[in-house]
């Protein structure tokens, strides 16, 4: 059977905050509304687009979340286009971290909030395209942490459960690996704390990339 790391992107692959931040930010303005607090965003990066939205604003209306959205990813875009965004950089280690996972006979995957337009675009940045066998964004399914990211990943890599780590830096990976029956695994580098990342099922925490490995293959 295949073993299968299936990794979050945002926060966990890439640092993208500050583009999430400054493309809500803007969005919010466009629709008069005052900016919402950063530490709040960071909060709801992971959760696909609608959903992240209605957290910020648990009060408005669904058609105004879905407006909302709608907004921010055409400013997303022109933001991105126009060259008016930071890099997304990879976090330190993550690049030797997919070597040595790959090297050891894991295939990689990814299940992340992003659109299949927003990951293609990471993944070319960094020249990763070509280094996952299944990727699953918001694009085809249900808002994390429901499991079908992880199910859908695992049938197209051929990876039971028990074979399969979802690698993420959020409550809502921890919640959904725990839903598919697949191990899960935070690390610390990213946008939840580790002590929520344990509360919401992480069986372990990575505190830097180089201990992915070793938690994956422990000795």
């Amino acid at each position: 059977m295949n073993r299968l790391a299936l990794f979050d992107c945002d926060g966990t692959l890439v640092d993208s905050q500050a583009n999430i931040c400054l493309a809500m930010e803007q969005a919010f303005a466009d629709a008069g509304l005052p900016p919402p607090p950063r530490a709040a965003v960071r909060r709801i990066v992971g959760l696909s687009l609608v959903e992240a939205i209605a957290v910020l604003l648990p009060d408005a209306e669904a058609s105004f979340h879905r407006e909302l959205a709608a907004t921010y990813k055409q400013i997303f875009f022109a933001l991105r286009t126009s060259g008016a965004m930071d890099t997304e950089p990879l976090f330190d280690g993550i690049a030797s971290a997919l070597d040595r996972l790959t090297a050891a006979g894991w295939l990689l995957g990814v299940a992340t909030g992003k659109s299949d337009r927003g990951l293609a675009h990471v993944l070319a940045a960094h020249g990763l395209t070509d280094r996952f066998v299944t990727l699953q964004t918001a694009d085809r399914h249900p808002s994390k942490p429901h499991p079908a990211m992880v199910d859908a990943a695992m049938a197209e890599a051929g990876a039971s459960p028990a074979a399969t780590v979802m690698i993420g830096d959020t409550s809502f990976d921890m919640a959904m690996a725990r839903a598919a029956g697949a191990r899960a695994l935070g690390v610390a580098w990213g946008y939840h704390p580790a002590d929520e990342l344990v509360a919401a099922g992480a069986h372990a925490v990575a505190h830097t990339a180089d201990e992915l490995h070793l938690l994956l293959d422990p000795a």
